[in-house]
Parts: C-alpha cells; structure tokens; sequence
C-alpha cells in the first residue's frame, strides 16, 4: 500500500498539472459515473492530503475522496486522453499551461467517492496527526502512544494515532533509533518519541521530493559502503525492511522478521535490543 509520502506527491502532481483550470471528467468503469458527472466541467480548486487519503476539490461540487488501498494507482498522460483501456474509475482531462492535452487515470482505487466539505473534515478528525502537514498536532499521538500497552510497531501502523505511515516508514525510524519493535508505546521515553517524529518529518518530506523511500545514513550508502545497491520494486536504501535474513549494515547481524499487526515486521536484534 503506497505510504503518505506518495499521496502527498499525487496531491502536488495533480495540482501542477489541473489546478485552477476547468477539468472534463468522466468514469469509463463506470462505478463513480455519478460523481464524474457532478464535477465534469468545474474547476480544480485544491488537491489536499491527509496521511493515505487524497481529496480534489471541486469548489461547491465537493471533494473526490481517493484511498489507493492495495492496488490503486493514478497514471499521468499528456496529449489527447487514448481510448480508456482496463478498469478506469475516474478520468481527469483537460488542457495544460502550453494549451496541449493533458489527462490522469485513476485505476483500483478501495475508495473513490464525492463528499462534502463536512465529510471531508470528518475523515480527518477521524486519523492522527500527518507528519507531512503544517498542521499536525504530534502532542494527539503521543497521548495515546504513552499510554498504550501495544506495542510501539503496531502503534505506528495505526492511522488513527499516526497517519500516513506504512510498513516501510515504521521499521526504519524503529531501526534508526534503536527501538525494539516490541516494546510498548508506554515504554518510550518522551525523547524518544519526540526524536521519531522529527525524523518521520524529515524522512516523509525527503519521500516527496524524490518520489522514493531513502532511509540509510550518509555512511551506510552502497557508495560509502563499497556495497552494490539494492534492487528491490520499491526502490530506495534502506537498513532492515524486506532484508529479512541478510546482513545489518551497521553490526552485521541478519536482520529478522516476524508478522505483527497482519503485516511483516523487520528489525536487528542487535542494533535494537529488547
């Protein structure tokens, strides 16, 4: 499931390329045709992220409410839109700052609905704070976070304490400062928790501007390392996830992994004691 990073990105993208211009809008799969038909015409007024839900406004037409979920993806196209292929729920098209074509296809989204104004702000009362907006509330998280007895890995995961954060995002910090994956969140120190949110901040907004996860130290680049770099389909450096059973970069231990909170959890035993 693409994490907040990406939607955030798709927010900017899509605002680049459609925002304050008029957009045709239609629904080839037919399942949002409704929808499509309401904001077919209008104006993109704003493209708004809140952890892994995008919405497009649409001035007094509403917002399009998206989640990706496991298989949704957004392509861009420039040029006349070609004839629909597979299983498109929402179409975008319009004309570009040059006045050539220009169009975006939603395929496989979990959600794709128009909502109102006060429907969007419920989905977001509803998430934690985002580290990747202006407006988050990191006290929110921690509130629950130092409370809890479940454990700090599944906290993480939760998008009701901390929105936008996926598997990837959560067993790097984890790693980055030493955190064992199983340690209560009423176990962490308030620096602690203080210090993984700034480098959550940090790493989310490095995940937007390069479109890609990077979480590996100056010193552990495969360039500093003499090591080959990883080749894996979500791109990007790395310490522990997806290298169950390889070598920590930092003391050598191979990295392990266990299911937690029905995903795959990684983690070095060595460099995050229990």
């Amino acid at each position: 499931m693409p994490e907040g990073h990406t939607i955030h990105r798709l927010a900017q993208d899509v605002r680049a390329r459609f925002g304050g211009r008029k957009v045709r809008a239609a629904s080839p799969q037919g399942k949002f045709a409704e929808g499509a038909a309401r904001i077919d015409g209008e104006v993109l007024t704003d493209a708004d992220a809140h952890g892994k839900h995008l919405f497009l406004g649409f001035g007094g037409a509403g917002w399009v409410h998206v989640h990706l979920g496991l298989y949704g993806k957004f392509t861009f196209g420039t040029g006349p839109a070609p004839a629909p292929v597979g299983q498109i729920r929402l179409r975008l098209a319009g004309d570009g700052e040059d006045g050539a074509g220009i169009y975006a296809d939603l395929r496989g989204p979990t959600r794709c609905e128009l909502i109102t104004e006060d429907e969007k702000f419920a989905v977001e009362e509803r998430l934690g704070p985002d580290p990747l907006r202006e407006d988050a509330d990191p006290e929110r998280a921690w509130a629950r976070v130092s409370r809890s007895r479940t454990t700090v890995a599944a906290l993480l995961m939760d998008q009701k304490i901390v929105a936008g954060v996926g598997n990837v995002y959560r067993a790097e910090v984890l790693f980055r400062h030493g955190i064992d994956p199983y340690r209560p969140g009423r176990g962490l120190s308030r620096t602690e928790w203080d210090a993984i949110w700034a480098d959550l901040v940090e790493l989310m907004h490095e995940g937007v501007r390069t479109n890609r996860i990077d979480t590996v130290r100056p010193q552990h680049t495969p360039e500093a390392m003499g090591r080959a770099p990883r080749v894996d389909d979500h791109g990007g450096e790395v310490y522990v996830y997806r290298r169950a059973g390889l070598e920590c970069h930092v003391c050598g231990e191979p990295v392990r992994t266990a299911g937690l909170a029905a995903r795959n959890l990684f983690w070095c035993p060595v460099c995050q004691p229990s």
